[in-house]
């Protein structure tokens, strides 16, 4: 199996930013305008002030030059942004990478449909060549330019930089579930340690990459593109990047997809609770068809008797750690349950799951260690991609941590216990990184209204593991013009996974502006 479809859809949501775990014309509308924090509903944070709209007018009338991306179809060009959108006219800038496939025809042109893969931290440009830039249904790439954006601290995108790929190896290994107060100080020790490294890397760069930032910076992209209204599929994490920029630009809306949809108005502890819940959901889904099969390495039974079964492989592996064939690198408990982890985001990986825990609990863990691998991002060669950096810088600024200290997420483990007993311990104390942040979150829990936005369509699957169906009601109940579209199936996210009935719905959508019905299954 291509582990990295794994990543095509992102889904480290919040838990897993810790050990576990995303030229044109400006356009008749490409005028700024101010946002205040009370307008459109509540993205924006209270603490960040207006921008100025002499200040931003450059920004909105830059022409993109495009060149070869160097990928057969694709043009890339790089898009000019404030640093600080409060301080527009430092001159201080971030450059923001972008790239498009023109569309394909037959048919009338849309305009460009801007696709993003969640995260935080997920490169929106290599998500757009490997997949939504070829892969989305033929008559959307017809009529539509497709576009993405590595949005800021990412990638191609003034990247946030924390650790080398050595004390990545290092990090990724560390016990998230301290059994003793040693155990305990060594996880607190790399989490200040992976902090300070962003801070001494990416200072500059660290206290401006939130998700308002990105949602402004898309405002510019959809004015340098040429476009009156923004057109946007965006998935897990993407969903509340869309939802911010709803909120902030609601009479810039065009047709917004957001598919497997997070709940903006949860605190991050609770964030963090309900994804465990989702993945211990989408394990049982999992336990269920393995242990049908003659050769599940989890043996027979109901899911709890399999959940147990691999709670004490996970005990087996952090006591003694499996050979990898990587010296460095031997598969202990840690590993082992990013690499469970990555393969229940996707049901087309369960068999290469099945194949991983069996050679693990004979003495090979090699195929567990490579989908921990296709998680983090980490090249054969042993380089990152800036995933997991990015991904703390934003979640950290957009919210403020779950956890005071180590005693906090102690008192909190009966609750994420009781939500997983297999991942509840270790997606509890993963909650922990933000609480040594070097910068203060400029953001906060709430909903986001969008009020006088066309209608938006929210796409929820009901076995999602990282972002919860509830996300996805929530997040349409709360949109003025929310639309509810369900998927009853497993894996993250639901559109171009199989279902004709949802691809049918989201095209029609993107392609006639009808909207289904609320509420409508599939």
């Amino acid at each position: 199996m291509d582990t990295s479809r794994l990543l095509r859809t992102t889904g480290i949501v919040i838990a897993a930013a810790g050990l576990l775990l995303s030229g044109c014309s400006s356009g008749g509308s490409g005028e700024p305008r101010a946002v205040a924090s009370s307008e459109g509903g509540s993205a924006a944070p209270s603490a960040q002030p207006t921008p100025d709209q002499a200040a931003l007018r450059p920004y909105y009338e830059q022409k993109l030059t495009w060149r070869d991306c160097g990928v057969p179809g694709f043009q890339c060009a790089t898009m000019k942004a404030p640093l600080d959108y409060a301080n527009a006219g430092s001159g201080q800038d971030v450059d923001i990478a972008v790239a498009r496939r023109p569309a394909t025809g037959p048919g009338k042109r849309l305009g460009s449909l801007v696709v993003n893969p969640g995260g935080p931290g997920g490169s929106g440009i290599g998500y757009l060549q490997a997949y939504a830039g070829i892969g989305y249904p033929a008559p959307v790439r017809a009529r539509y330019d497709m576009v993405s954006f590595d949005p800021r601290g990412v990638d191609r995108s003034s990247p946030v930089e924390c650790l080398t790929g050595p004390q990545m190896d290092k990090y990724t290994q560390v016990d998230q579930t301290p059994d003793d107060a040693a155990e305990r100080a060594r996880l607190v020790a790399a989490f200040k340690e992976f902090a300070a490294g962003c801070q001494a890397r990416s200072q500059k760069v660290l206290p401006h990459v939130s998700t308002v930032d990105a949602a402004r910076d898309m405002d510019l992209l959809r004015a340098v593109l040429g476009d009156e209204k923004l057109a946007y599929v965006g998935a897990s994490y993407g969903t509340f990047l869309g939802a911010t920029y709803a909120d902030l630009f609601p009479d810039r809306v065009g047709r917004l997809v957001l598919d497997g949809a997070m709940d903006p108005s949860r605190p991050a502890l609770d964030l963090n609770r309900d994804q465990t819940e989702g993945f211990e959901t989408a394990f049982t889904a999992f336990a269920k068809d393995c242990a049908k099969r003659p050769g599940c390495p989890l043996g027979q039974g109901d899911p709890a008797a399999v959940a147990a079964r691999l709670k004490d492989f996970f005990r087996k592996v952090d006591a003694q750690p499996v050979p990898t064939g990587e010296d460095a690198r031997p598969l202990g408990e840690s590993l082992a349950t990013t690499g469970v982890i990555a393969a229940l985001y996707d049901e087309s990986a369960w068999p290469q799951l099945r194949e991983a825990l069996t050679a693990a609990m004979n003495g090979d863990g090699a195929g567990l260690l490579s989908l921990a691998d296709s998680y983090f991002e980490r090249e054969p060669d042993g380089k990152y991609a800036n995933l997991m950096a990015a991904n703390a810088a934003v979640n950290c600024l957009d919210q403020p941590p779950a956890f005071t200290g180590p005693e906090s997420v102690e008192s909190a483990l009966p609750s994420f216990e009781k939500a997983s007993p297999v991942f509840g311990a270790g997606l509890a104390w993963a909650s922990l990184n933000c609480t040594y942040w070097p910068v203060k979150a400029t953001g906060a829990a709430r909903p986001l209204t969008a009020k006088g936005a066309p209608p938006i369509l929210v796409v929820g699957t009901t076995r999602d593991p990282a972002t919860p169906y509830k996300w996805a009601q929530a997040l349409a109940g709360q949109l003025d013009s929310g639309t509810l579209l369900t998927y009853d199936g497993d894996g993250h996210t639901a559109y171009g996974r199989g279902s004709d009935c949802i691809d049918t719905s989201i095209n029609q959508y993107l392609l006639e502006g009808k909207v289904p019905p609320d509420g409508k299954k599939c």
